[in-house]
C-alpha cells in the first residue's frame, strides 16, 4: 500500500495490453482530459500566487524552478519560454534540475533524494527574499524540492509548488500549494501521463497570468516578443499594424526603426515621434504599454 495517489493502481486497466488499439487510445485521451479538469481546483491558490509572484519580480526577483526527473523537465521547459515569449532575462528564470542539466535528457540515478544538491544551488545563485522558487513535483515529496522550498521559506521568498499527490508534502511547505489530483495513471506510476499534464498546464496559467499582472501583455498580445525569425518578424509587423491601425508598411518601418521592439513601434505610431521618444515614454511608464499610451493622451 502507499499513501501517495499517483503511485496507485486502477483495476480498470489491469489488462490494458490486450485491449484494442482504439481503446487504450480513448483511456488515454480521457486521462488527458481529466487532467486538464483536475486543476480547476486549484484556482484561489493559483490567482494568489500570480499576484505574490507578480509584486516580487516587479521588485527585481527572479523565477527559479526546482524539479527532478518529468516534473524538472516541465520545469525548465516554461523557464525556457519566458525569454522568447516576453523578452525575459534568461537570468531571471532559472531552472534547477536535480542531478544537473544532463539530467533534463538522461535520467541520474538518486539525485532526486538529496537535500542538499537544491539548497546548495540556492546558496550560489544567491537567493533573496524578491524572488520566487516554484516547486515541481508529482509525488509531492521528493526531497530535492521540499529542501529548496523550505530553504527559500527560510530566507522569504515566494514560494510557490506544482503536485498531484493530496497526501504530499509540498501541499505544506510552499506557501501558496497547486494541487492538481490527477490520481491513478493509465500505467501505474507513469506520472509523465495525467500528472505531467496537468503540472504543464499549472505552470503555463502561473507563468502567463504573471506576465499578464506585470504588464507584459497588451491587447491579448505578446507585446515584449523579440522577432528572432521570419515567423516572428511577420508576426511582429501585423502585431504593430494591428495595434497602431497602421499599414503593413509603415509598421514594417515603424519596427525597423524600433530596432525589434514591438512596444515602441506602436508609441511610436500613434504618437506620432521618433524611436527615441517613444523608448522615453516607455521608461517613464515602467514599460507598460497601456501607460505610456494613456500618458499621451494627456500631453
Amino acid at each position: 500500500m502507499t499513501n501517495s495517489t499517483t503511485e496507485s493502481f486502477a483495476h480498470r486497466f489491469g489488462a490494458i495490453e490486450n485491449w484494442p488499439t482504439a481503446e487504450v487510445v480513448d483511456a488515454m485521451i480521457e486521462g488527458q482530459m481529466a487532467a486538464i479538469a483536475a486543476i480547476g481546483a486549484a484556482k484561489p491558490q493559483l490567482t494568489a500566487a500570480i499576484d505574490a509572484a507578480a509584486e516580487s519580480l516587479l521588485a527585481g526577483g527572479r523565477l527559479i524552478y526546482l524539479g527532478a526527473g518529468t516534473s524538472g523537465r516541465l520545469a525548465t521547459l516554461d523557464a525556457a519560454e519566458l525569454p522568447p515569449t516576453f523578452s525575459w532575462p534568461y537570468e531571471r528564470a532559472i531552472a534547477v534540475m536535480a542531478g544537473g542539466p544532463k539530467a533534463i535528457t538522461h535520467a541520474v540515478e538518486g539525485a532526486e533524494d538529496s537535500t542538499t544538491e537544491s539548497v546548495e544551488a540556492l546558496k550560489a545563485l544567491n537567493l533573496g527574499a524578491h524572488d520566487v522558487v516554484i516547486g515541481v513535483a508529482a509525488s509531492g515529496n521528493t526531497p530535492f524540492v521540499i529542501a529548496g522550498l523550505d530553504y527559500a521559506n527560510s530566507l522569504g521568498a515566494v514560494t510557490i509548488s506544482v503536485y498531484n499527490n493530496v497526501f504530499g508534502k509540498l501541499g505544506e511547505v510552499a506557501r501558496f500549494p497547486l494541487l492538481g489530483a490527477t490520481g491513478a495513471e493509465v500505467i501505474a506510476g507513469s506520472t509523465r501521463m495525467k500528472a505531467g499534464t496537468a503540472q504543464k498546464a499549472l505552470l503555463t496559467c502561473l507563468s502567463t497570468g504573471i506576465f499578464i499582472r506585470m504588464g507584459y501583455v497588451y491587447r491579448g498580445r505578446m507585446v515584449e516578443m523579440r522577432p528572432t525569425n521570419i515567423k516572428l518578424q511577420a508576426r511582429a509587423e501585423r502585431m504593430v499594424a494591428e495595434l497602431a491601425d497602421a499599414s503593413l508598411r509603415d509598421a514594417t518601418a515603424a519596427l525597423a526603426a524600433a530596432e525589434g521592439s514591438i512596444k515602441v513601434a506602436v508609441v511610436m505610431l500613434l504618437s506620432s515621434i521618433d524611436a527615441a521618444e517613444a523608448k522615453l515614454r516607455l521608461e517613464q511608464a515602467q514599460g507598460k504599454l497601456h501607460a505610456a499610451l494613456t500618458q499621451n493622451v494627456g500631453n
